[in-house]
């Protein structure tokens, strides 16, 4: 578990079914990211994420967001692994449309970051950022994250084809 001044990122339990489901068909939310799956889709991402995990796994950490004083959900954080043979790891983050805007998103990248550093000694975190949500580029970047390059036309959300931006961050020590 990490904990922040207001928010409390543990990992995924069954009972996070229903939120995971919700946050997963908000337009909104899937808009930079993936077109808007079948529930049975959804449920099958949300099952490999309910893991023993480890940094050796090649597998997502994820972590449910919640606020500390109320147990509110407000989304999920994480990051794929691949630690072997250079130990890094893609950074993943997604927020209700009603908690965005409140810093919470900063506030648990900031401790992601420490933890994948400081915890689990990664060398590089990386993030994919599809060109147009400029809120999550400019929240990497002034975390510290550099533009690595932009892939053109390298995803599809829905009939329009994306440019992905790879952002990248390397260990401070």
């Amino acid at each position: 578990m990490i904990e922040t001044s207001r928010l409390r990122l543990r990992p995924l339990t069954q009972q996070d079914w229903p939120f995971f489901l919700r946050l997963h068909l908000y337009p909104q939310v899937m808009r930079f990211i993936s077109d808007l799956s079948e529930q049975s889709h959804i449920r099958e991402q949300f099952d490999g994420r309910l893991i023993d995990w480890h940094k050796e796994s090649k597998a997502w950490l994820t972590l449910l967001i919640e606020e500390k004083d109320t147990g509110e959900p407000v989304g999920l954080h994480g990051f794929l692994s691949s630690w072997l043979p250079y130990q890094q790891a893609e950074l993943g983050f997604m927020l209700t449309p009603e908690h965005q805007g409140k810093g919470y998103a900063k506030e648990s990248t900031r401790a992601v970051i420490d933890f994948a550093f400081n915890q689990c000694g990664y060398h590089k975190l990386t993030a994919t950022v599809t060109e147009g949500n400029e809120a999550s580029f400019n929240l990497l970047t002034r975390l510290g994250f550099e533009h690595e390059g932009t892939l053109r036309d390298n995803y599809r959300i829905g009939e329009q084809w994306c440019h992905d931006q790879k952002l990248g961050l390397i260990t401070p020590h």
